[in-house]
């Protein structure tokens, strides 16, 4: 039956290696992102009239970098593997086992702004606006990068671009899932976002529509993901994916709300 479908070929995660040292396909797509986004954040610092600077960016990224890190280690192991840690809390410093979880990223990014925005004085809401362009970019080549090392893959199909995956067990056709949210956590979040920032806006849009696109993204794709494996699905067919994601969609609806709440009391005081 997989005959009629896309046959994924194996492909070795790593690119090459000097030594000890080898150059991964996920990493490279990580180190793409993160220098597109410094490119992106370094032109709007620019643009900004003074501000931010190039150096805040640097720092900010950094910043995110360790968040980003941290979090998501964290977040995966809580998140997803709490019986694991409970039984073994050393765990969660074993990084070479692999695991990461974007919404333990997230939380780590949102520490990372709001511990920068005090360093430097800014408004929260400010820096979240500024980073929330930088994320899609991110988001999108890490897929792209799961997509290369044929994980996190859909679940099976009878559609004419299914693929199967060298390492699925069952070798049957799957949806590439991996492409859908590049797609649209990468490709088309980004665009609206950078849509959004283009001019002035109410303090918080910027910030509030990423959590609420992702959300929204996140939750459809998860219709056609395959769950974690020993997670499988939490109830009635939804994902532990989706029960992290909605909570977002609220956050950035608030987010939004207060943002125009600000923005309306601070017309109010310019006119009296």
């Amino acid at each position: 039956m997989s005959s009629q479908f896309i046959q994924f070929p194996e492909i070795d995660p790593i690119i090459f290696s000097v030594g000890p040292l080898a150059v991964r396909w996920y990493g490279l797509m990580y180190l793409i992102g993160f220098v597109a986004a410094m490119y992106i954040a370094n032109r709007a610092a620019d643009k900004s009239n003074g501000q931010w600077t190039r150096e805040q960016v640097s720092d900010l990224l950094f910043y995110g970098f360790l968040g980003v890190i941290l979090g998501g280690r964290v977040g995966y192991v809580l998140f997803y593997q709490f019986e694991y840690f409970l039984a073994d809390p050393l765990y969660l410093f074993k990084i070479w086992e692999g695991g990461m979880s974007f919404h333990g990223g997230l939380l780590g990014v949102i520490t990372a702004v709001f511990l920068f925005a005090r360093k430097t004085n800014k408004a929260f809401f400010a820096v979240g606006d500024f980073v929330a362009p930088l994320v899609p970019i991110g988001l999108g080549m890490g897929r792209i990068g799961n997509f290369i090392n044929a994980e996190l893959w859909g679940r099976q199909t009878d559609v004419a671009w299914g693929v199967v995956f060298p390492n699925d067990p069952l070798q049957v056709p799957r949806h590439p899932s991996q492409l859908y949210e590049f797609a649209l956590e990468g490709v088309v979040l980004f665009a609206i976002l950078y849509w959004i920032v283009r001019k002035p806006r109410t303090l918080g849009l910027a910030s509030g529509t990423f959590l609420i696109g992702y959300g929204a993204f996140r939750t459809f794709i998860e219709f056609f993901r395959e769950p974690d494996a020993h997670l499988g699905f939490i109830f009635s067919g939804i994902t532990q994916g989706q029960i992290l994601s909605v909570p977002m969609v609220i956050a950035g609806v608030a987010i939004i709300l207060i943002g125009r709440n600000i923005h309306a009391k601070s017309a109010v005081k310019a006119d009296s």
